[in-house]
């Protein structure tokens, strides 16, 4: 079972998360409660996934992410952020840090598991083929190619990236800084339409199926199964 250690100065918060998982039966819980002792518990128990917040006590949690992700043995454990509402620079910051994903308090359990399985899919491929299907949706990570309903669309590698970010966290609102990081690799929260024009060629070159992608006003986009 995936190790999952839980780092947050708030009792009530590690309980929440904790009782989650373990509901589950499919995880391991390690937690730890300030900055120093969640470096300490990574480096000394290697989780599979760490859920970090970023306001903690001994050391923040940019900080842990600086050195977790600078250290060999633990630079490769996906890192979700936990942050303040409304703190952009926060999530940048994170982001440009190497963290994963990030979600902002308060926030839906429910959703936080989603992003959780996501993140250990991603980060385990061997566990899976090369080759990922969603409905009508089947992408070949290999090949970049996309079948949909059998037929092959022509995509651009970067169309084929975008797609796939969507597609691995379905129902998942990927924000727009979020895209702009993991398919164009850009670390400063710039103002640019290149996001928005490829989510429209997308959209028309999936024909019917354009609308599964879903534009979250203000935030971003996300991937709908239905």
């Amino acid at each position: 079972m995936p190790t999952i250690l839980i780092v947050d100065d708030e009792e009530d918060i590690r309980d929440l998360i904790s009782m989650n998982l373990l509901r589950e039966k499919d995880y391991t819980v390690i937690e730890a409660s300030d900055g120093l002792e969640a470096l300490a518990s990574a480096k000394a128990q290697s989780p599979d996934l760490i859920v970090l917040d970023l306001m903690l006590p001994g050391m923040d949690g940019f900080n842990v992410c600086k050195n977790l992700k600078e250290s060999a043995k633990t630079k490769a454990i996906p890192i979700i952020m936990l942050t303040a509402r409304g703190r952009l620079e926060e999530r940048i910051g994170g982001l440009e840090l190497g963290a994963d994903d990030y979600l902002s308090k308060p926030f839906s359990p429910k959703e936080l598991m989603l992003r959780i399985r996501n993140l250990l899919r991603r980060a385990n491929p061997n566990q899976g083929s090369d080759a990922i299907s969603m409905g009508p949706f089947t992408l070949d990570k290999n090949a970049l190619k996309l079948l949909l309903v059998g037929e092959e669309i022509d995509l651009t590698s970067t169309e084929f990236k975008l797609l796939l970010c969507l597609i691995e966290s379905p129902g998942v609102t990927q924000e727009r800084a979020a895209l702009l990081k993991r398919v164009w690799g850009y670390n400063d929260m710039i103002q640019t339409r290149t996001l928005d024009t490829h989510i429209k060629r997308l959209r028309e070159k999936l024909g019917d199926y354009g609308p599964m992608i879903e534009t979250s006003r203000g935030i971003g986009y996300r991937f709908s199964e239905s």
